[in-house]
């Protein structure tokens, strides 16, 4: 199973010197034990689009699609047998990073 996995901030690329070494040694970690698909930072939501093309028209409106204080500021999509086993791994990343996640099963 993928499952994705939401870095919670209120801020864009703020990892302290620390927290970017508990993190690449967490990727290495799962990219050896084969949990690993992909992860990376995103920009903050000022730098979003948002594409409706749901009429005639394509609109594009700058910005997030919704204002928050915290926002998804980067991201892992991760392999796991199940949920429990991924919830241990989010557990280990949440730590590692030092902020909030949330994980999500595909379908």
């Amino acid at each position: 199973m993928q499952f994705l996995v939401s870095v919670l901030d209120d801020k864009t690329n703020s990892a302290t010197p620390e927290e970017m070494a508990a993190i690449t040694a967490f990727n290495e970690r799962i990219i050896a034990d084969g949990n690993w698909v992909f992860a990376g930072g995103l920009a903050a939501p000022s730098a979003a689009t948002v594409v409706d093309n749901r009429g005639g028209d394509a609109i594009f409106t700058d910005g997030p699609y919704l204002e928050s204080k915290e926002y998804v500021a980067g991201l892992w999509i991760m392999e796991a047998a199940d949920l429990d086993a991924a919830r241990e791994l989010v557990t280990e990343a949440s730590k590692a990073c030092n902020r909030r996640l949330e994980v999500r099963p595909f379908l």
